[in-house]
């Protein structure tokens, strides 16, 4: 097992300037981190070469592995050109994981933000056919290079742990798993506890957050918060500060047997260097008590 950092993370500081990406390499190593995600917010690799070689070495040099690239996809288009013109695109990106040298890759299947009609079972099943073709398309691409792909639960459509299962049982590529993220299941209301029980048998690779929750008529007032898809509040917190059972998900994870990359991510209104130093130094101290 292996703990690192998004670099989600830290997207408060590269968005203003404090760190560019080569810094936020050099921040993860100094700060305890085994290996780092990267999440194309703040920085663009896809359209720069030069610094996609930079981002490599600077990682060797300091001993960060690079665990896995997140990136943004929709593959339910409303034409025939709009979907094949994101699957070059979508190329383009695993082109670019191999030049990293990563072994792993995670993209989105719709678009993040979507009404709620789009959040339901009937829009899911109408659009599963284009979820499952780009889905195959860019697994059987990456193949080429040894790279599994994920979808994870992630933008409301495709979140819940059986609808992930279903896009698993129907892409039925051998390189297709799920990035499990603990924290997602409660965007869609579902009880993190028993998403991570039944979604880890097919996780690759393990995202760990923790949320602060209120409920739907109980208005938490200002802050970073955001609804669920039945209206609960939702606000990032600081791994072990929010109420999400970390102790007990820590424990089904390591029981599991899984030995692969665990990615902290933080996205709550604390200074994020910080927040993230101690998320990481959480996880490391929970996972050693378990």
């Amino acid at each position: 097992m292996k703990i690192g950092l998004s670099s989600y993370s830290l997207l408060n500081a590269l968005k203003s300037g404090e760190m560019d990406i080569l810094d936020a390499i050099q921040w993860v190593a100094d700060n305890g981190g085994e290996h780092m995600e990267f999440v194309p917010y703040g920085y663009t690799l896809v359209d720069n070469p030069a610094l996609t070689d930079e981002v490599r070495e600077k990682a060797r040099s300091v001993g960060i592995e690079l665990s896995n690239y997140s990136m943004p996809a929709n593959f339910v288009q409303e034409t025939e050109e709009a979907f094949e013109e994101e699957m070059n695109r979508m190329k383009q990106h695993v082109d670019l994981v191999h030049r990293l040298g990563m072994k792993h890759m995670r993209h989105d299947v719709t678009a993040f933000t979507i009404p709620p009609e789009k959040m339901t079972i009937a829009w899911f099943e109408e659009s599963l056919p284009l979820i499952v073709r780009g889905s195959r398309i860019v697994a059987d691409y990456a193949r080429q290079y040894g790279i599994t792909t994920t979808i994870e639960n992630h933008g409301f459509s495709v979140q819940a742990s059986d609808r992930v299962q279903r896009v698993l049982q129907a892409v039925d590529r051998p390189n297709f798993k799920t990035t499990l993220d603990i924290g997602n299941f409660m965007c869609v209301d579902e009880n993190p506890i028993i998403g991570v029980m039944k979604n880890l048998p097919y996780a690759s690779l393990i995202h760990f957050k923790d949320f602060y929750f209120r409920p739907y008529d109980q208005y938490p007032g200002e802050g970073v918060w955001f609804k669920t898809a039945h209206g609960n509040y939702l606000r990032g917190a600081i791994i072990g500060h929010g109420d999400i059972d970390i102790r007990r998900i820590v424990k089904l994870v390591k029981s599991s047997g899984y030995d692969g990359y665990i990615t902290v991510e933080f996205e709550g209104m604390e200074e994020c260097k910080s927040a993230s130093r101690i998320a990481m130094q959480n996880l490391r101290r929970l996972w050693e008590e378990a």
